[in-house]
């Protein structure tokens, strides 16, 4: 079955890929709840790496992490996506940031990521509230936690995007073509003028906007369409996502090495949501990318990747240095 899963991976690094049957997992046995995730491993090393992405984006945006990291040796990277998109099923809604961490540690346990301090976390905006709900449930699993462009929650109506942000994503929810639904998406998600910029390393000289247009739309035409109940259920997650301060606490002195990351001139997740989580994490370093928007990650591929490696790094030599 895997096999008829197209996807923008290379699969000359895939170890594995497949369905893990969540619901058969949690013997719940209530067939309005069903659901499994498609999940993808590139490489086989011993430092294991979970990624966790944000609202209704399917595991593709992680493709410059993959690409890069799973041609190093040591790691061994796994991508899945968040039931409601992309391959996954779509239970019924809404969903909340700890039901879906929940479906990321069953699979886990599927794959056998299960060893005391063996996996590295990394989440991004929705992911990043995830990541949270994660580390408070198996911390003794994790080395190290990335949290990037994201935020503890809090009262429903505080966990509203900025007004640019909540409006690009209402408008992008009833949009279906591709030509108009990108342009918003990439305006919301990068900084101006960086997107009208020439790319780097782009050997046919487009600018920012020309390159991030064909990557989206590649995403778009090979990933499976989003559903009404998915993108809105996954929107509920995301608003009534709360880790209280004393949990926030309790995460930073249960893991090695904790790392919160943003872009300075964020329209999804405010940057004052990074000030809000160093304060209750006392122990965690903060990376601001400066003149950097909400995907980070893509505008800054070569800096982020350059920070996950060191993390991990920095991570494993806490783990060996514990008692």
């Amino acid at each position: 079955m895997s096999s008829d899963f197209r996807t923008l991976f290379d699969p000359q690094t895939c170890i594995r890929k497949g369905l893990c049957p969540i619901t058969d997992i949690r013997n719940k046995g209530n067939p309005l709840e069903s659901h499994s995730l498609y999940f993808e491993q590139h490489g086989s090393g011993p430092e294991k790496i979970i990624f966790i992405m944000g609202l209704n984006s399917s595991s593709f945006a992680w493709l410059p992490q993959v690409k890069h990291l799973s041609r190093i040796p040591e790691y061994s990277v796994l991508v899945f996506d968040n039931r409601g998109v992309g391959n996954s099923g779509t239970p019924k809604g809404p969903y909340t940031t700890s039901g879906m961490a929940e479906d990321a540690i069953a699979l886990l346990d599927y794959l056998g990521f299960t060893e005391p301090r063996s996996i590295h976390v990394v989440g991004l905006s929705l992911g990043g509230m995830i990541s949270q709900e994660l580390a408070f449930r198996i911390p003794e699993r994790i080395i190290s936690l990335t949290l990037g462009v994201t935020t503890a929650g809090g009262h429903i109506w505080n966990n509203f995007p900025p007004w640019k942000g909540f409006n690009a994503l209402i408008r992008m929810m009833f949009i279906k073509d591709p030509s108009q639904k990108i342009p918003i998406l990439l305006d919301l998600l990068y900084t101006s003028p960086w997107i009208d910029e020439k790319a780097a390393d782009d050997p046919k000289g487009r600018t920012n906007r020309e390159v991030e247009f064909e990557s989206y739309a590649r995403r778009l035409e090979i990933t499976r369409p989003q559903t009404l109940v998915g993108a809105l259920s996954q929107m509920c997650a995301g608003l009534t996502h709360h880790v209280s301060a004393q949990r926030l606490r309790h995460i930073s002195k249960s893991i090695p090495k904790v790392t919160i990351a943003t872009g300075d001139h964020d329209h999804l997740v405010s940057p004052h949501n990074t000030v809000y989580l160093k304060t209750h994490m006392e122990e965690a370093e903060v990376v601001i990318f400066k003149d950097t928007g909400h995907a980070l990650h893509y505008q800054r591929p070569r800096e982020v990747n350059a920070m996950l490696e060191r993390v991990f790094k920095e991570g494993r030599e806490r783990v060996g240095a514990e008692p």
